[in-house]
């Protein structure tokens, strides 16, 4: 099954949801913006995941650039 995941980011926190190639939500949590607990919770669909849509704000690279080195 493919997924695909789309991480809303604020300034705290952030919504991340994962969606299934139907676009049925197979995760849906609020998270601190903690780099290892969001790869965490991507790791939990670990080789199902196709890519990671990130909302472009101000503060994106520290997220952008975390998940790119994770893989």
């Amino acid at each position: 099954m493919e997924l695909y995941a789309g991480i809303d980011l604020h300034s705290n926190n952030s919504m991340v949801v994962v969606l299934d190639e139907t676009d049925r939500v197979v995760y849906r949590k609020r998270l601190p913006n903690n780099l290892d607990g969001i790869i965490s919770a991507l790791r939990s669909c670990a080789g199902q995941i196709q890519g990671v849509a990130v909302e472009s704000t101000f503060n994106w690279y520290w997220l952008v650039d975390g998940l790119q080195e994770a893989g």
